[in-house]
């Protein structure tokens, strides 16, 4: 008999208290977990064995696993309440967690016993598994860093949670209409979420709007609208299954959720009216911006998740403590770029309205919880509201804002830039005024963030913004994604590389074994095979698995260059149909990604991509040469089967702009070698994985902010490459888009008359290493050599390193494992 320790919800305010229980702790086998299978198929879902869909089985296979994680969940929540150790909350508008079944089995130890269970049971395991959809819960690289940091957090046994909204239908499904890109709502919740618990008693009234009334030395807010924040928790159990934290997403629900009056006097729509317009602050991610109402939506979700996350962790924290000025020793709240950068003033507005803290202390309170991670050098995507938006949604906030600002030019004389600047409040600013450390993401980008957006604040805190380079989770992204890649390395080194993912260095002694690369070389193959098969089911089309998969999947956008690697495509084809018996390496070039719904260049780039794939491909003369083609809707499962797959990682942004960069982690770990530019985390990678085994091209930061200087630049680079005048006429006569020379002539014109991203000056030089690529792939063995040192030496950017560095350089949090 083992004592193991358990928790009950306390349904006055959601807080858990301990209680232990005595139970035998049994090993599960596959005859337990089919019986809880089954338990569940009745009890849960009301179906029996003989008519239960496959929906069913994949629901009551998640609530048998689900079992699994609920006690080390419970068990972890009472060791932190214990121990009364400091939190992490990590504040993040997006949470891309994708597909989470097959993730919990994997840290479970459960994969063979779950086969063995369903297969017992008459169905295929993959089929069931493939059932799940992905949660909609994030666009890219910011959202998938997210889960990846909660999946560490939870193997370092660091008590945390993560706070988000619960979108109903997340950024959009995306399809192509005549090659353009098509929006539509996601239906992931159509279904029931099999994962997350209702947390009805943790709720929170959060306002807007209204007025604000002196009161001495405070002030009293009064909202004039106001929304129920519910809260949605999903655990996350980290690897072997030790430690699981939560995840905490908030739905919107109005304050009365039917007007039975307006219903009976015949006014149908305005019954229901409330309650439609509460759930819009929880039904999409990134709700288009180009629009007043669109601004002020996205204001308010930042606002609605922040302050229902500061309110919750707030609430905990005085359950346990009564001395506030002791709140950052327990509480470290880490805001995941600036959407959450509200924070700041609310936490403020609490510790000084509410709980009658001095303003000045409050903000220095505040300064001492709150931490920024700063992800863009871009000047657009460091979000600014007008004066009067902030003042309309958030009255007392915008007071707020103007007394921090006050504060820190009386603090420091020096400053010369205020977060309020020509009406607008400058949320980077505000970010960083209230935290007490800054971090890049990326060695590059760090020291970028110093001499750029942030100069002026840096020279007033030196010390203040540090680097946190960026990492993905080799559970997900290595021994899930990729099972027969695992299996070698743990084949060739043994096991416990998941946890300690550097060890990957022990199997660079076996890249000289020709039997290593051959069982190296066949994983990759069979990883082919299978994305060729998934492409002909799905998409209708025929690849060879043995041509080089050449793959770019991201964020459609400018500055990630997906038009400078068309317009290569272009060249190449061009070239190779002047003479296909030159020994060419046959390519697929494979594009994934989504656009914004109001940016309007990147949706261009995805219409010329699939203008270029539609006539490429026809042409009878290169098909066996080079095939284009881009499967809509990527998402974290599409990129679980292409980054597997890939030969070739093209991360050829404009130096300067990526902040990091997490796919080019994952593909070098998965032993694709990178074709890129010196930016974000292209750097690190190449000084670790070798100059010899990274295609470098394109100008550094440096010379690109010169470059700009000559505002002719982008017309002298197309004047001395033959090759871009080429493929930029060709577009502009027509070629691609059925003899209308207008259809792209918006994109033209930008990479002829301004192209800021330096298309046109890096594209010489990104053919030359394409070419270089070629002559590399053409020495087969030379190649898987190269690959396999990709993934020997990319072991430093697992997640678990980057949490382990926040928590000692930044939260000075514990790990209780």
């Amino acid at each position: 008999m083992k004592v193991i320790r358990s928790m009950s919800f306390d349904q006055q305010g959601g807080d858990i208290t301990a209680r232990a229980v005595q139970a035998t702790a049994e090993p599960v086998t596959a005859p337990a977990l089919r019986q809880a299978i089954l338990q569940h198929l009745q009890s849960a879902l009301g179906k029996d064995p003989a008519h239960a869909s496959l929906h069913d089985m994949r629901m009551a296979l998640t609530l048998a696993v689900r079992d699994k994680v609920i006690t080390p969940w419970l068990a972890a929540t009472q060791a932190s309440h214990a121990a009364r150790a400091k939190r992490v909350y990590y504040l993040s508008m997006e949470f891309l967690i994708g597909r989470l079944l097959e993730d919990a089995i994997m840290n479970l130890g459960l994969d063979e016993i779950a086969h063995e269970a369903v297969a017992s049971l008459g169905h295929d395991y993959r089929t069931v598994l493939d059932d799940e959809p992905d949660a909609a819960l994030g666009n890219g690289g910011l959202g998938r860093l997210a889960a990846c940091f909660m999946d560490s957090l939870s193997t370092l046994g660091c008590p945390a949670y993560g706070y988000g909204i619960r979108y109903e239908h997340g950024l959009f499904r995306q399809s192509f209409a005549e090659g353009r890109q098509v929006e539509a709502a996601e239906d992931w919740l159509r279904q029931r979420h099999g994962w997350e618990f209702e947390r009805p008693e943790a709720a929170f009234r959060i306002g807007f709007g209204g007025s604000v009334a002196e009161h001495g030395k405070s002030a009293v807010w009064t909202t004039e609208d106001a929304v129920i924040a519910k809260a949605y928790d999903t655990p996350t159990i980290g690897w072997q299954g030790k430690w699981a934290n939560t995840l905490r997403l908030w739905g919107a629900e109005p304050l009365n959720v039917f007007d039975l009056t307006a219903f009976n006097s015949g006014d149908f729509v305005g019954a229901a009216r409330a309650e439609a317009l509460a759930r819009t602050i929880s039904r999409v991610l990134y709700p288009d911006d180009t629009t007043d109402q669109g601004k002020e939506l996205r204001l308010k979700q930042e606002f609605f998740f922040t302050a229902a996350s500061l309110r919750d962790i707030m609430r905990r924290d005085a359950a346990n403590h009564d001395d506030l000025r002791g709140l950052a020793g327990r509480v470290a709240i880490q805001m995941n770029d600036t959407h959450p950068a509200i924070a700041g003033p609310e936490l403020v507005r609490i510790l000084h309205d509410e709980r009658g803290i001095d303003f000045d202390e409050a903000v220095d309170l505040a300064q001492g919880c709150l931490n920024y991670t700063n992800h863009t050098l871009l000047p657009e995507a460091l979000e600014r509201w007008s004066e009067s938006l902030m003042g309309r949604v958030l009255p007392r906030h915008m007071q707020i804002i103007e007394r921090i600002d006050t504060l820190h030019a009386r603090r420091h004389p020096a400053c010369r830039a205020g977060i309020i600047e020509n009406g607008e409040v400058r949320m980077g600013d505000l970010s960083f005024v209230m935290a007490n450390k800054v971090n890049g993401v990326s060695a590059l980008h760090t020291e970028l963030v110093k001499s750029t957006v942030f100069a002026d604040l840096d020279a007033l805190h030196p010390g203040r913004i540090v680097n946190q380079t960026n990492g993905v989770t080799p559970r997900r992204w290595l021994r899930g994604a990729n099972p027969g890649l695992s299996a070698l390395i743990t084949q060739t080194i043994g096991t416990g590389w998941e946890a300690d993912l550097e060890r990957l260095r022990a199997l660079e002694p076996a890249v000289d074994d020709t039997g290593f690369l051959d069982a190296f070389d066949a994983v990759k193959a069979a990883n082919k095979a299978r994305l060729a098969a998934w492409a002909g089911r799905s998409m209708g089309m025929t690849l060879n698995p043995e041509a080089m998969f050449d793959v770019q999947v991201k964020r459609i956008h400018e500055y990630k260059r997906q038009h400078l690697n068309i317009l290569e495509t272009i060249a190449l084809w061009q070239a190779m149909r002047e003479n296909p018996g030159a020994g060419w390496a046959p390519r697929v070039k494979i594009f994934g990604g989504k656009a914004a719904p109001g940016y309007v260049m990147a949706k261009e780039i995805i219409h010329l991509i699939n203008a270029v794939a539609h006539v490429v491909n026809a042409d009878r003369v290169t098909r066996d040469l080079l095939r284009v083609v881009y499967p809509p809707n990527y998402n974290v499962t599409m990129a679980e089967r292409l980054i597997p797959a890939s030969d070739l990682s093209e991360q050829i942004s404009t130096a300067g702009k990526e902040a990091s960069g997490t796919g080019n982690m994952k593909f070098a770990l998965n032993g694709a070698p990178t074709i890129g530019t010196l930016d974000g985390a292209n750097v690190e990678i190449r000084d670790l994985v070798g100059a010899e085994n990274f295609f470098l091209f394109g100008m550094t930061a440096d010379e690109v902010v010169a470059r700009r200087e000559n505002p002719h630049h982008a017309a002298e680079a197309i004047a001395a490459s033959p090759r871009l005048a080429a493929a930029l006429e060709m577009i502009e006569r027509g070629a691609f888009s059925g003899g209308d020379a207008d259809t792209f002539a918006a994109l033209c014109n930008d990479l002829r008359n301004k192209d800021y991203f330096t298309v046109c000056a890096d594209f010489d030089s990104y053919w030359q290493a394409q070419r270089q690529v070629d002559a590399a792939w053409a020495d087969r063995r030379g190649w898987q050599r190269m690959a396999a040192l990709n993934v020997a030496r990319s072991g430093w950017f697992s997640s678990d390193r980057t949490i382990r560095s926040y928590m000692e350089t930044i939260w000075q949090a514990p790990s209780l494992l």
